[in-house]
C-alpha cells in the first residue's frame, strides 16, 4: 500500500477546506502576475509561513516562473525529528487539493548519489516547509511530481556537496527540474533590523555566492532558517548554469500585522 503523507497544517497555514485553499492560491497567483515573460529558473526561494502572512510573496514567485512538472523542495527541519539528511521518495503527500505523487525516480538517483540522504518519514511527518509549497505548485502545474527533502544540518560542506548531487542529477535525467528553497528570512526582530539584516543575505543570494551566503547568515546572525537549503538550491544552480537571480518580492509580517517589533522577514527569489 502506497504511503500517504497527510496534511499537518492544513487550516492552520493555510485553508483546511479545497474550495478556499483554491480560491485563495489562484488570487495570490493572479496578483503576482507581470507581463514580464515567465522565467524558465533553476531554482527559487519561497516563505513557507501562514499564508495571510507570507502568501503573496509566494504567489509572487510562482506567478513569475515557468513550473515544470518535476520539482525537488528542499527545506529546513523544524521539528528536529527524524534523520538530518531526510527524503521521501515513495508513495505522494496530500493537500487537500489533493495528492502529489512523489518522484520515485528522482528519489531513488539522488539517495545513491549522496547516500547521507536517508529515507525518512518522521522528519517529513510534522514539517510545514514543503507542504506550505505545495497548493502553489499543484494549481501552477497539475501534473506535478516532486521530491521532498529536509535539512537539519548546517555544515556549509555538506550542503555545498549535496547540491552539486541535485545538479547533476538533474542533468542526468534531461528534463527541466525546478529546485525550490524553502525558507522565511531573519525572525522576531525589529521591522527595521530585519531588512538590514535581511538585505544583507538577499544581496549574497543576487551574486550567486552560496558560500558568501553561508557565512553572512553565520557571521550577521541572520536568523534565516533555510540558509542550508538555500545554499543547496544555488550551489546546484550555479552548476547548471545559472546566470543571475532576480528579487521578486519583499515583505515582513509587520506589513500585515502592524506589528513593527517583531517581525518575520520574507523574500521570493527566482534564480536563472
Amino acid at each position: 500500500m502506497s504511503l500517504v503523507r497527510e496534511p499537518a497544517v492544513a487550516g492552520q497555514f493555510y485553508p483546511g477546506k479545497t474550495a478556499e485553499l483554491r480560491r485563495e492560491v489562484e488570487e495570490f497567483l493572479s496578483s503576482g502576475k507581470t507581463k514580464a515573460p515567465r522565467l524558465a529558473a533553476l531554482g527559487v526561494i519561497a516563505p513557507h509561513a501562514g499564508y495571510v502572512y507570507s502568501g503573496a510573496v509566494a504567489g509572487a514567485v510562482y506567478a513569475r516562473i515557468e513550473v515544470p512538472r518535476r520539482v525537488i523542495i528542499l527545506c529546513p527541519n523544524h521539528t528536529g525529528l527524524g534523520e538530518a539528511l531526510s527524503i521521501m521518495s515513495q508513495g505522494s503527500y496530500r493537500t487537500p487539493l489533493g495528492e502529489v505523487p512523489l518522484d520515485e525516480e528522482m528519489g531513488a538517483a539522488l539517495k545513491t548519489g549522496f547516500p547521507l540522504l536517508r529515507e525518512d518519514k518522521l522528519a517529513q511527518q510534522r514539517e510545514h516547509a514543503v507542504e506550505v509549497q505545495l497548493p502553489f505548485l499543484q494549481i501552477a502545474r497539475p501534473d506535478l511530481t516532486f521530491v521532498p527533502i529536509t535539512v537539519g544540518t548546517g555544515q556549509y560542506e555538506v550542503l555545498a556537496a549535496l547540491g552539486l548531487v541535485l545538479a547533476k542529477s538533474i542533468a542526468a535525467c534531461g528534463e527541466p527540474v525546478l529546485i525550490v528553497a524553502s525558507s522565511d528570512m531573519n525572525h522576531y526582530e525589529s521591522d527595521e533590523e530585519t531588512r538590514v539584516k535581511d538585505a544583507l543575505a538577499i544581496e549574497q543570494v543576487l551574486l550567486l555566492q552560496p558560500k558568501g551566503l553561508y557565512q553572512t547568515v553565520r557571521g550577521q546572525g541572520i536568523s534565516m532558517c533555510g540558509v542550508g537549503p538555500a545554499v543547496a538550491m544555488l550551489t546546484a544552480a550555479i552548476k547548471l548554469g545559472a546566470h543571475k537571480a532576480d528579487l521578486i518580492q519583499y515583505a515582513t509580517s509587520g506589513d500585515v500585522s502592524g506589528d513593527r517589533e517583531h517581525v518575520v522577514g520574507y523574500a521570493g527569489i527566482a534564480v536563472v
